[in-house]
């Protein structure tokens, strides 16, 4: 299912299996930034598909995602984020989503390409609660998102 919510790709997709038929599911709400459509998408893609009740917002970058996460309904419980955008890089993203109080509580994990040693750091120190590299395989993300998100 797809909706379009101020000019943002919104989706979300439920799979129950059948031992939690009877179960209430609750939903996972997740957030991709990143300036790569492709990215996104296959991202989107992962997390839909997910065995469990889960849904996905979208941005381009920081500015139309601080706009969509003040307006939400319902904001997400994580949010990927990715390094290299243009005009607001991640960093500057991460700044300001740990500044504003309405967003600050919000887990943000790192989603980039390659990260150091050094970087790792830098980002932990701005408030990131983690990394995830990039996949050259999306075969691996579902997985990889599970355990980047499993103890936060």
């Amino acid at each position: 299912m797809q909706k379009n919510i101020v000019g943002h790709r919104f989706m979300s997709y439920s799979l129950l299996n059948n031992h939690n038929k009877n179960k209430t599911m609750e939903t996972t709400y997740f957030m991709i930034i990143d300036d790569d459509s492709d990215d996104r998408f296959f991202f989107n893609e992962v997390v839909i598909n997910m065995p469990n009740s889960a849904e996905c917002m979208e941005a381009n970058g920081c500015e139309e995602a601080i706009d969509l996460l003040r307006t939400a309904e319902q904001l997400p419980h994580y949010i990927f984020l990715d390094i290299n955008m243009p005009r607001l890089d991640g960093r500057e993203c991460l700044r300001q989503l740990k500044r504003d109080a309405s967003l600050k509580h919000i887990p943000v994990i790192m989603y980039s390409t390659s990260f150091s040693e050094e970087t790792i750091k830098e980002f932990h120190i701005l408030g990131a609660s983690s990394y995830l590299n990039k996949p050259t395989d999306i075969n691996n993300l579902s997985a990889q998102i599970l355990e980047a998100v499993k103890d936060l």
